[in-house]
C-alpha cells in the first residue's frame, strides 16, 4: 500500500470514528501520520509543548486491509488513540493510558461489526471472538494496560451480550 493509500485509508477511519460518536470534527490526522519500517508497531506519541499538545502517529508501513491483518488493527488503533486524544484535548480533560486501550478496543469492534451504522449480528459475534478471545499480547510487559483493557472489553461483550439483546442500530447505544 503507498504511503497515499495508508493516509486515505487513515483519514476515513477517522471519519467514521467522528461520525459514529457524534464528534466535532477534529484535526486532520494526515497531518499527524509518520511511517516506520513494516516490522513497527503503531505509536502516538505526544508532548506537551509551549503551544499545546503536540501529536505525531506512528504507523508501520504497508498496512493492509484485511480485518483479520495485525497491521490494520494497529492502523484503527492508532486512528482511536488519536480521535481520543484530540476530543479530550478540544474539551480540555484529562485523558489515561487505560481509557486509551479501552477505547481502542471499542473501537476495533465498531469499525469491523458496523456497516452505515448497523449492527451486523453475524459478524458481530465473529468478530467479537476474534478480537477478545484467545488473545495474545506480544509485549504485554511493556504495556500491562492494555492486557486489562482487552480483559475489561472481552468481559463488557459477554455480559452485554448475555444480559441485553445487541440493538441494531448505533442510536440505541447512545
Amino acid at each position: 500500500m503507498s504511503g497515499e493509500e495508508l493516509l486515505s485509508r487513515v483519514r476515513g477511519i477517522q471519519q467514521r470514528l467522528e461520525r459514529f460518536y457524534g464528534l466535532e470534527h477534529g484535526p486532520n490526522i494526515t497531518d499527524f501520520v509518520r511511517t516506520g519500517s513494516a516490522s513497527s508497531r503503531e505509536v502516538l506519541l505526544l508532548r506537551h509543548g509551549a503551544d499545546g499538545l503536540e501529536l505525531a502517529l506512528m504507523l508501520p508501513s504497508g498496512a493492509g486491509s484485511d480485518s483479520t491483518d495485525d497491521v490494520y488493527l494497529q492502523v484503527i488503533e492508532g486512528v482511536s488513540h488519536f480521535v481520543y486524544i484530540a476530543e479530550r484535548a478540544r474539551v480540555d480533560l484529562p485523558a489515561t493510558k487505560l481509557e486509551l486501550e479501552l477505547q481502542a478496543e471499542v473501537d476495533k469492534f465498531v469499525l469491523l461489526a458496523f456497516e452505515g451504522g448497523t449492527l451486523m449480528r453475524d459478524r458481530a459475534h465473529a468478530i467479537r471472538r476474534s478480537l477478545y478471545s484467545g488473545i495474545e499480547f506480544l509485549d504485554a510487559a511493556a504495556l500491562p494496560g492494555r492486557k486489562l483493557a482487552a480483559s475489561c472489553d472481552a468481559s463488557t461483550a459477554r455480559d452485554r451480550r448475555t444480559r441485553f439483546a445487541w440493538p441494531a442500530r448505533r442510536d440505541a447505544w447512545r
